[in-house]
């Protein structure tokens, strides 16, 4: 048996689910690697998880990441959290605690969206106006 875990990541309605296992370093987003993660100004955003813990600590695993719902930009960040995720689960199941814990300090003082998800979602729309909240101007005559 392999040594794998499954974690998710989500924003807003995009949900993506990572697969972690043991191996070379390979991380791939839909069955394209991670370089290639369109839209490119977005790019960094997938790599921050990677750059912030740096690449020893990938290089031992695998990533496989499958993601869908959601537009560009919630796609991104469900992906960098699913990937972030899965690596602090790999390492508390498979490696040791001490390391686990210090990789989930150095991305929770980054950026706490990495491991915790966001739970703001969208009002839905009500009548007598355009949107949630706003409502359609008023006239006395």
């Amino acid at each position: 048996m392999t040594e794998s875990v499954q974690c998710f990541g989500r924003k807003k309605t995009a949900v993506a689910v990572s697969y972690c296992k043991r191996g070379r370093g390979l991380i791939k987003i839909n069955g394209c690697p991670i370089e290639l993660v369109e839209p490119e100004i977005l790019r960094y955003k997938v790599f921050e998880p990677v750059l912030l813990l740096g690449r020893q600590r990938f290089a031992g695993v695998d990533m496989r990441v499958r993601v869908k719902g959601g537009g560009h930009v919630s796609q991104i960040y469900a992906i960098r959290q699913a990937i972030a995720k899965s690596l602090v689960a790999y390492y508390q199941k498979y490696v040791d605690e001490q390391q686990k814990k210090d990789i989930k300090d150095i991305l929770l003082t980054y950026d706490r969206t990495l491991l915790v998800a966001d739970p703001r979602r969208m009002e839905p729309k009500k009548f007598g106006g355009r949107g949630a909240r706003s409502r359609f101007q008023k006239s006395y005559r």
